[in-house]
């Protein structure tokens, strides 16, 4: 996610600190306080979800949803899958599959926020580095600011695995360097979550490039307490490029202790909108270290719901995002 020094969250406290000083500069400063805090974010959901609104292809369903742009899911092949047309298929693969897509999103009015690709670099790291470096010339030409990725132990120990994520992570930030793309490492899994392997990893690299694709509901499920989650999103709102947002609705006496990881997931896992996450203030927290990005739906929690109930909750979610 976003490394920004203009506005980070000591440098808001200083601000305001100050302010308070004196009327004559509180008066001063307050409006521009008030508009940082205020600042609408682009909202915008995962391709994956567009499906499940029957929706007769990919762009009536992000209309019928009311989101203002995607995630694009990208594979190996530089296909996007999740984005469906009865009469097309999609891909970022050269000149002509490029300016078919971005043809139909200025025709639909959407942008797209983000690629998400599903790293495996421990596995066939040459040829990650290879196929970032194509995404990253499409991502340039359409106008997508971030990739997600993936910094995940696959076929190496966890304990072993920073001193080689550092150096990968290097090969994959010079392998965009030809373009203004930044890379948003999701915090998931047994690893990201650490907010101390984070730190390492991020000072490891050095590079303004590298960020996060912050998911809050993935550090509460990977244990942290709620409290902490926020103090977690606090720390890292500087870095953060892209968003997940999805929610967890644990029982009262499990939120703010430290529970095994991905505890009972799969039974508590909620709307966005009716977890214990609190939404608003991550948006707040985010909208202090003056991040431009996105807030992105990612909704695991549908195989919980009858399908014909799906289309409703991502509409409303999409609805509560906005309000945000």
């Amino acid at each position: 996610m976003k490394q920004n020094k203009i506005h980070s969250r000591r440098s808001f406290f200083r601000v305001a600190g100050g302010a308070i000083v004196g009327a004559g500069l509180a008066g001063q400063l307050l409006p521009e306080t008030l508009a940082a805090s205020s600042r609408r974010l682009r909202v915008a959901c995962r391709d994956v979800h567009l499906k499940s609104t029957g929706a007769i292809d990919c762009w009536a369903a992000a209309h019928q949803l009311g989101v203002a742009g995607l995630e694009v899911d990208v594979n190996d092949k530089l296909e996007c899958p999740g984005l469906y047309h009865p009469d097309k298929k999609y891909s970022v693969d050269g000149r002509d599959s490029i300016k078919n897509l971005k043809r139909d999103l200025r025709a639909n009015k959407l942008v797209i926020t983000a690629f998400c690709v599903h790293n495996r670099l421990d596995e066939r790291l040459e040829e990650e580095v290879a196929t970032m470096k194509r995404l990253a010339t499409a991502a340039k030409e359409l106008g997508v600011p971030v990739i997600r990725i993936d910094v995940v132990p696959r076929a190496i120990a966890r304990e072993q695995f920073l001193p080689f994520a550092i150096e990968a992570c290097k090969r994959v930030c010079n392998a965009v360097s030809h373009t203004q793309v930044k890379l948003g490492i999701e915090n998931h899994g047994n690893t990201t979550n650490d907010p101390e392997f984070l730190e390492k990893l991020f000072a490891g690299v050095n590079s303004s490039r590298l960020g996060l694709t912050l998911d809050a509901c993935n550090f509460y499920w990977y244990g942290h307490p709620l409290d902490e989650v926020y103090k977690i999103c606090e720390r890292f709102a500087s870095r953060a490029f892209h968003t997940h947002c999805k929610n967890i609705n644990y029982p009262e006496d499990q939120r703010n202790r430290r529970r095994a990881m991905g505890w009972e997931y799969g039974r508590y896992t909620s709307p966005v909108d009716r977890g214990d996450i609190d939404f608003r203030r991550i948006a707040t927290i985010l909208r202090r270290a003056n991040y431009r990005g996105d807030l992105c739906l990612e909704n695991e929690c549908l195989s919980r719901f009858p399908k014909d109930q799906h289309p409703v909750i991502l509409a409303r979610e999409i609805a509560f995002l906005r309000s945000i």
